[in-house]
């Protein structure tokens, strides 16, 4: 069942076809300042007065009303239906000045699925400039399933940014991609806020497909390759392929490399 009141959303609400093939290419979305700065600061100042952990979902007067914009709602319904699941939530808080940083991980990843996705949303309720150390994500690592921490020795990728933005930021991030939370350098709190939501319908078709097939949408996916991917870059290209097929909800849609899945009747 919901853990949000959804309602269907405007067509102008919903992802664009670019937007979704760079969701597809890249593992995330990076929306800076987004949310009404008055939500903002009413979130803030219940987050100083929590402690870390699951609770805030559930006692925040304010933290729902953010998921439930009709703009973000639209972005949800585009990824995971109108019925999303809800998964979990965490406040997470790195007091100031902060040293250490996370090990590179993925989360919860026990995964049988070929295809679906969940989604993980995090939101930043004030300024979170690099030297607050805001999440690090490698872009395009969504589609490799790792074990937790097997990659926790590994310190810096190619290719890796941070989630840093302004009060309002929020992203939008699939399961499978690799991150870790940085050192916190300044005097200031950091809070971030991450929901995890699960499909609660076919994945296929949900975004505005409004020129899903135009060549400039292909091309976000065909040349969304990263240095870090190495000698295994059309392996990923063939992974970002096949999951543009089942997002947009058309087997016939190829964007392979060489139109590979053409060429062998897939």
């Amino acid at each position: 069942m919901s853990s949000l009141n959804m309602t269907p959303a405007e067509p102008k609400h919903l992802l664009t076809a670019a937007q979704m093939a760079k969701f597809v290419t890249d593992g995330f979305l990076l929306l800076d300042a987004f949310i009404p700065q008055h939500l903002n600061e009413l979130v803030y100042k219940e987050q100083i007065q929590h402690s870390q952990g699951h609770m805030f979902w559930k006692e925040s007067k304010h933290i729902r009303s953010v998921f439930e914009l009709p703009e973000v709602q639209g972005i949800i319904q585009s990824l995971v239906g109108l019925e999303p699941v809800y998964d979990h939530s965490f406040q997470h808080i790195v007091p100031a000045n902060y040293p250490i940083a996370q090990d590179w991980h993925g989360d919860s990843i026990i995964d049988v699925r070929p295809h679906a996705f969940d989604i993980q949303l995090f939101y930043f309720s004030h300024d979170a400039p690099p030297e607050m150390g805001p999440t690090l994500i490698l872009p395009g690592s969504h589609l490799r399933k790792i074990n937790t921490f097997s990659l926790a020795r590994y310190k810096n990728i190619t290719g890796q940014r941070q989630l840093a933005g302004k009060a309002g930021s929020l992203a939008i991030l699939h399961h499978g991609i690799w991150h870790c939370a940085q050192p916190n350098y300044t005097d200031k709190t950091r809070y971030v806020f991450k929901l995890r939501l699960r499909p609660g319908q076919e994945q296929r078709g949900l975004f505005n497909l409004e020129g899903y097939r135009d060549p400039e949408v292909s091309r976000i996916i065909q040349q969304g390759y990263q240095r870090w991917q190495g000698n295994e870059d059309r392996l990923d290209h063939m992974q970002r392929a096949k999951l543009w097929r089942y997002v947009t909800g058309d087997d016939t849609v190829d964007v392979s490399f060489e139109g590979a899945l053409t060429r062998m009747g897939i």
